[in-house]
């Protein structure tokens, strides 16, 4: 049987005392991949952000069991700043080891993670320099190096073509399978993120389901959220 990894009970976050996700009561467990969604403005970016500490419950609590915040590790949606920032790939993907100096445990650290995302040839090239989807794979390694039990994405695939896409989502469910590593991921390409994920949780401002994602395609938000359905 999994260990539980994260307990929610009846969670929620407000805005300017508008609540804008609440009625959030799930139990993730280790080995989980769970993928959030819902309609834009929603409530599902402010959830992750809740999951990571950058926003604090209004109501409600986070129960983190056998693990604490520092085993996270937290690809959220880049900004213009952060892709034309001026230092090298491997200098990028260091930073995920949170380390103040970077000895011989955090340089393997990093390469290990550059060659499982296939970018251990760009170490020495500017991050600024890479394509969209070279980025990404740069940022899911850095995220990587700090993630001890869980990986957190918010959108790790916007902007980025069909095909890279595809490859970003296969390199996600890698670490799932392969490496055992428990994974939460905002996406708006549903269709796509159902195929990898084994858990969903739908908000509308509140939750309005969690559960196995054999279940949710028997839902009516699932019907309405994938027309075409899942590819």
């Amino acid at each position: 049987m999994k260990a539980t990894l994260i307990q929610c009970s009846d969670l929620g976050f407000s805005y300017e005392n508008r609540m804008v996700c609440e009625q959030i009561n799930l139990n993730m467990n280790e080995g989980d991949y769970l993928c959030v969604v819902g309609q834009n403005g929603s409530g599902k970016s402010t959830f992750i952000k809740g999951l990571v500490g950058l926003k604090a419950p209004a109501k409600g609590k986070i129960d983190f069991c056998g693990m604490t915040r520092s085993d996270i590790g937290y690809l959220p949606q880049q900004t213009v700043a952060q892709k034309d920032f001026p230092a090298s790939v491997q200098e990028v993907v260091l930073s995920g080891t949170r380390a103040l100096f970077y000895g011989a445990k955090e340089k393997r650290l990093a390469k290990e993670k550059m060659e499982q995302m296939e970018i251990a040839d760009l170490a020495d090239r500017s991050f600024r320099d890479l394509s969209g989807g070279q980025q990404q794979r740069v940022l899911l390694a850095r995220a990587l190096c700090a993630a001890k039990k869980l990986l957190v994405l918010d959108e790790p695939a916007t902007g980025l073509d069909p095909i890279v896409t595809e490859q970003m989502y296969e390199l996600i469910a890698q670490q799932n399978q392969q490496y055992g590593m428990s994974v939460v991921m905002v996406s708006h390409d549903v269709s796509s993120a159902l195929w990898y994920a084994d858990h969903i949780l739908h908000l509308e401002n509140s939750m309005r389901f969690f559960g196995t994602t054999e279940q949710y395609l028997e839902t009516s938000y699932a019907a309405q959220l994938l027309g075409g359905g899942v590819r």
